[in-house]
């Protein structure tokens, strides 16, 4: 079982260049995004990895990007091969995130979270605990108790678990971030070991709590304004957000 110092170290954090933030009247206004239709994986890491530099260097407000994928594997920068049990069941694809392998589809809610550590006090552990304080208040709101574990990145419910956490940091801002299984198909998992781990996963249609995803939406954004601070502002952004 891997330690939480562990799976720090695996999140993934890039040699930081940028010693001091850009001054820009964008701070404390996080865009906010939300696709309707599946966005393919190959589209959603570009379009992060464009946006991170553009956030890093002064160019763009700090993101969140809710959205789905269509159903595929990643493989994180620690995956064992040996983890992958069906690899012709759907696309994998090897991810720069830290972690091993996870499943994304339809029914799973993705936030992908851009973010500037230089101004949230460079901190990858506290930022990582923030994710997993925001997606436990978002549970509490749809009247479901999510939990961590001191072994293990990420949230638990009745004890399965419901959100998984992968980050990058480059330049001090993050890539990458959480998915929270609102009504997947959970037989779609059974293709890999989640990010290494025999315990089971759950979602929220299993516990039986809402699953309207447009409840989710305004409870994850309610929540992220309240965990991480700032504001939220709704924006266009990619060809297939909302």
């Amino acid at each position: 079982m891997q330690s939480l110092s562990s799976a720090l170290k695996n999140l993934l954090m890039d040699d930081p260049l940028r010693q001091t933030p850009p001054c820009l009247e964008i701070a404390n206004r996080v865009e906010w995004l939300a696709s309707d239709a599946p966005v393919p994986y190959p589209e959603a890491v570009a379009f992060m990895e464009q946006r991170a530099s553009a956030i890093a260097f002064g160019g763009a407000r700090e993101c969140v990007w809710l959205l789905e994928h269509p159903a595929l594997y990643t493989a994180g920068t620690s995956a064992d091969p040996a983890e992958l049990i069906a690899s012709d069941r759907f696309p994998v694809f090897k991810t720069g995130r830290g972690g091993r392998f996870t499943y994304h589809g339809p029914g799973q809610r993705v936030a992908y979270v851009m973010l500037d550590l230089s101004r949230r006090g460079r901190d990858v552990r506290t930022f990582v605990r923030t994710l997993e304080s925001w997606m436990i208040a978002a549970l509490g709101r749809l009247d479901v108790n999510g939990e961590r574990r001191d072994d293990q990145i990420g949230v638990f419910a009745g004890g399965a678990k419901i959100a998984s956490i992968g980050v990058r940091v480059r330049h001090w801002v993050t890539m990458h971030g959480v998915s929270l299984n609102v009504a997947p198909d959970l037989e779609h998992f059974s293709g890999i070991i989640p990010c290494g781990l025999t315990s089971p996963v759950t979602s929220l249609a299993a516990l039986g709590a809402e699953t309207d995803m447009a409840v989710v939406d305004r409870v994850l954004r309610e929540t992220f304004a309240e965990n991480f601070g700032g504001e939220t502002v709704s924006a266009n952004g990619p060809s297939r957000a909302r």
